[in-house]
């Protein structure tokens, strides 16, 4: 682990898996690389795959790994510049108005105060610029905005400076790490992509999968765990609308352990599907084909 937030990562690819592993983050030779690049270049990672393997809990564990605040701007569908960089705080504004007399707010100073920086609001990505190198910036899901935000975005990792008109151009002292989470529900522009690193975060193997099983729920034994996950790659074979990811399959596992159920059976998978699977129609596949999805 780095010991100040302003040099860039210092050891290798094994060690940074060694480190993120020690915090519960198994991340493949693939993964590290990319990340271990995208720390040393200072360059935003770009971070595709399906729901539930992983993209999100990576930018928090390497906010704890350098020892920086995790910012997260959720992207949506409608999301706007205001809502990501700033607004003005009106209620306090409007305070502070009335409790003006008539004679100071002829005074253009005084006007000129009330959007001042006392009665500006931080968004994620203003204070991710103010918190420079002290800060893991997580723009996440930016496939759920319009192609005007992320040209906007587009900008902004460019020169991770913005301007306040009535305040001035803020910029950073120092590059935070930037993650870009996209689950591809639309395709990204291509010169989004070209200021990024890209890796895809593909489902882990069997064995990948039990591993991670191992080091975030170490209270299931090997052999739940190995049913567990083998029941879960089945899922992923079925036409669901939402397969379940490695989040879900943890899920599972703590459901079960929570009921003391140390066997995945017929009865024990049905009373905890709703722990894995999040949709009726799918459910109901599920119900059909559960002797296959146990391994019958």
């Amino acid at each position: 682990m780095s010991d100040t937030t302003d040099v860039a990562y210092s050891g290798g690819v094994p060690e940074l898996q060694d480190e993120l592993r020690d915090i519960g983050y198994l991340a493949d030779r693939g993964l590290a690389t990319a990340t271990l690049l995208a720390l040393r270049l200072e360059r935003p990672i770009l971070l595709e795959g399906e729901v539930g393997v992983g993209k999100t809990e990576l930018a928090k564990c390497l906010a704890r790994l350098e020892g920086r605040e995790l910012i997260r701007l959720q992207c949506y569908e409608g999301i706007d510049t205001h809502q990501a960089i700033y607004e003005w705080d009106y209620a306090r504004q409007l305070l502070q108005v009335r409790a003006l007399s008539e004679h100071d707010l002829s005074d253009a100073t005084t006007v000129g105060g009330l959007y001042s920086e006392e009665f500006l609001l931080e968004r994620p990505l203003l204070k991710a610029i103010r918190a420079g190198e002290r800060a893991v910036l997580l723009i996440d899901e930016i496939d759920r905005a319009d192609d005007e935000f992320e040209a906007f975005l587009l900008e902004l990792l460019s020169d991770f400076q913005v301007t306040v008109p009535e305040v001035g151009t803020i910029q950073a002292t120092g590059r935070p790490i930037v993650v870009l989470t996209s689950n591809r529900t639309r395709e990204l522009h291509d010169a989004l992509k070209r200021r990024c690193l890209y890796h895809w975060i593909g489902y882990p193997t069997v064995a990948e999968e039990i591993d991670i099983v191992k080091v975030r729920a170490p209270q299931a034994s090997e052999h739940l765990a190995g049913q567990v996950v083998r029941a879960v790659h089945r899922l992923r074979e079925l036409d669901l609308i939402k397969p379940p990811g490695v989040a879900e399959t943890l899920d599972w596992v703590d459901a079960l352990a929570i009921l003391d159920q140390t066997d995945l059976d017929a009865d024990a998978a049905r009373d905890t599907l709703g722990s894995v699977i999040k949709d009726r129609d799918d459910l109901e596949v599920v119900d059909r084909d559960l002797d296959h999805v146990l391994g019958g």
